[in-house]
């Protein structure tokens, strides 16, 4: 019966030491996987995610204008865009026009109480990364 008891507990223990390193393993791929990620958010910003989320993003925020649910992915991608380093420029109509954020594609004359070269009109949404403008806001200008 010795023999047999020892034989059992050391099966047991070997199924312990493998259970073990299996999870040894688990974490260090967890740790692996943290690390790049580390490494990717301490790099920057990543530019080519960004171009590609801002581009649903205009779609769906184009869309959102005619239906809640859509307003809700680009709300989502909206946080995505910024949580990954981006920024999206949504100027005001009366918001000064700025060269440098925007891309005026219309002129409008001035009518009302509209200040000369102020948004219009926003056509499209822009996406500063960084101090870039990657994407410059579409809008429509009051002429002078």
């Amino acid at each position: 019966m010795n023999d047999v008891d020892a034989a059992d507990r050391m099966q047991q223990l070997a199924e312990r030491v493998e259970d073990l390193t299996r999870v040894v393993v688990r974490q260090g791929q967890a740790l692996d996987q943290l690390v790049d990620a580390d490494r990717a958010r301490s790099a920057g910003p990543d530019l080519p995610l960004l171009v590609e989320l801002f581009a649903i993003f205009v779609d769906a925020d184009a869309c959102a204008r005619t239906d809640a649910a859509f307003a809700a992915i680009a709300g989502s991608l909206e946080r995505l865009i910024t949580g990954r380093g981006g920024e999206i420029i949504n100027p005001s109509v009366g918001d000064a026009f700025e060269v440098s954020t925007m891309e005026a594609v219309d002129v409008r004359p001035v009518d009302g109480d509209a200040t000369p070269r102020t948004v219009a009109e926003l056509i499209r949404p822009g996406l500063l990364v960084g101090p870039r403008s990657v994407r410059p806001a579409m809008v429509t200008v009051f002429g002078d």
